[in-house]
Parts: structure tokens; sequence; C-alpha cells
């Protein structure tokens, strides 16, 4: 990625192209473009967004969100983290200070409720 990280870098994009499916060369239709592809699944998953705020330079957001769909159950994803696994990937990247707990997972016992009392005006009957 480059130093932004707004896009893959040419040395990056040469460790991912071998391992995408519907590349040239592969038995049947041949992706348009899976370059600009990746680059806008990984603007989603940099920025934190949904699919429709996904700038227009990517093509329409649905389609997108359907062709990684369809890769996710095709396992296409997969084979391509194991393939680049190992390689320098600057877009993962996990910060623990944005991952929270509940209070009871670190420990914390719950409060018991108080004690309840039968009210005055119900003992006098």
């Amino acid at each position: 990625m480059g130093l932004t990280g707004a896009e893959l870098s040419d040395t990056a994009w040469k460790k991912f192209a071998p391992h995408l499916p519907a590349k040239a060369g592969d038995v049947g239709c041949t992706a348009h473009d899976n370059r600009l592809f990746l680059n806008a699944v990984l603007w989603v998953m940099r920025h934190g967004g949904t699919w429709p705020v996904l700038p227009e330079r990517f093509g329409k957001h649905d389609s997108v969100r359907k062709r990684a769909l369809r890769w996710a159950q095709k396992g296409a994803w997969q084979r391509l983290f194991a393939a680049v696994r190992g390689t320098e990937l600057e877009a993962v990247l996990l910060d623990s200070t944005i991952v929270r707990a509940h209070q009871r997972a670190a420990g914390q016992v719950k409060k018991s409720a108080p004690a309840t009392r039968r009210s005055a005006a119900v003992a006098a009957g």
C-alpha cells in the first residue's frame, strides 16, 4: 500500500493479483478490474463505512457488495488470505484502544438487587 494507504501499491498488487479469481487466463468469465474492486473493498474496511457510502470512483456500491459476497461464498477471500499470509499487510491493523468488553467480561461482579421489604401500608392492612 502507499504511504497514505489510499490505494494498493504496485508492489502489493503484484502479490495479490495471481491469487484473485476471474483473472486473465482463468476458465470462464474474466473480471473487469480486480484491482479496482479490491481497492473498493479495502476502502470500506479502512473507513468503517457501509457499502452505500462507497465513493463513485469504485463503481456502483451494490455491484461491489454483491461481488464481495460472491467471493465470500466461493471461499475466495480465505484462499487469498492463505496465499498472502506472512506478507506485510499494512491495511490490517487492530488497535486495542477501540476494542471494548463489557465490565463483567473483565470479572466485575454483578451487584445484587437490594432486599425487598414489605411496605408499612401493606403491613397495616
